[in-house]
């Protein structure tokens, strides 16, 4: 198996002077997918919940919709390949569409007909975005020990469900979803912690997953947010641990009470 992280030697300036240090480095490898039998692609990715990975990008692509579709998911011992295999054909697309970001992925989804989420009554607390966010810097065991990468989660709005982390951000979505399908976790209400940034086929991804909001650390997209207002998906970026924006959908984030002391000091400055 590839290992997640690889030792090196590096030298590091500082304060006019040099010196010479041990550490690790995280690793970015070429993990091909095979579907019955049948090369398809390569991800470029931490070799981590590879599985997942592969399952969880044929579901976000929708070409499966449950683990009842599959008869094995195998990673080969050299740890380069996930072979798997489903109970009826899928037809390999026609054409990939390279996806943004430095280590960007690949889709074939068409993202001009998102699917509308329902309005279900969930409303989150601007204390409790922040709770959540702590919960995903928290949970950032590869990060805390390597940097260079990217971690998301998915809470049930008190917890964290499921974590991952990759090199690649759109990477952490499909292994997110992998381990909903191969694990059986559903949670009722879903919502999406990100350190990437929120590009349309990070919200694609999250829309497939069932999330109704999708809180990053970073920035949005502009079709990212045409995307969430039309999915009706709650998308918030620029997260800290005190401090939020809201992009789409902000029926989703309660207002306190300074906020709407703040708005009516607003509107009588503007009368």
């Amino acid at each position: 198996m590839i290992p997640s992280e690889k030792p090196i030697t590096y030298y590091r300036f500082h304060a006019g002077n040099w010196e010479r240090l041990d550490g690790k480095i995280i690793t970015e490898a070429p993990v091909s997918l095979t579907v019955n039998g049948q090369v398809w692609m390569s991800f470029l990715c931490t070799p981590t919940d590879l599985q997942a990975m592969a399952v969880g990008f044929l579901y976000n692509e929708n070409l499966i919709s449950s683990n009842e579709e599959l008869v094995s998911v195998h990673v080969c011992a050299a740890g380069d390949n996930v072979d798997v295999w489903t109970r009826h054909p899928i037809e390999k697309p026609k054409m990939w569409r390279r996806t943004s970001g430095c280590t960007g992925g690949t889709t074939s989804a068409d993202i001009s007909a998102p699917t509308q989420r329902p309005w279900d009554g969930f409303v989150l607390t601007p204390t409790t975005v922040c709770e959540l966010l702590d919960q995903l810097y928290d949970s950032q065991e590869l990060y805390r020990e390597v940097r260079g990468v990217h971690s998301s989660a998915l809470s049930d709005g008190q917890r964290i469900v499921i974590k991952s982390e990759d090199i690649g951000r759109h990477n952490t979505l499909d292994k997110i979803a992998g381990h909903m399908l191969l694990d059986h976790i559903w949670p009722e209400r879903r919502i999406l912690l990100t350190t990437g940034r929120v590009s349309s086929e990070m919200l694609q991804k999250a829309g497939r997953i069932g999330a109704s909001v999708v809180i990053s650390r970073t920035s949005p997209s502009s079709m990212s947010i045409r995307l969430a207002e039309n999915m009706g998906i709650t998308l918030i970026g620029y997260a800290r641990r005190d401090q939020f924006n809201v992009y789409a959908h902000s029926e989703r984030i309660a207002v306190t009470d300074a906020a709407v002391s703040f708005a009516g000091q607003a509107d009588q400055s503007s009368s």
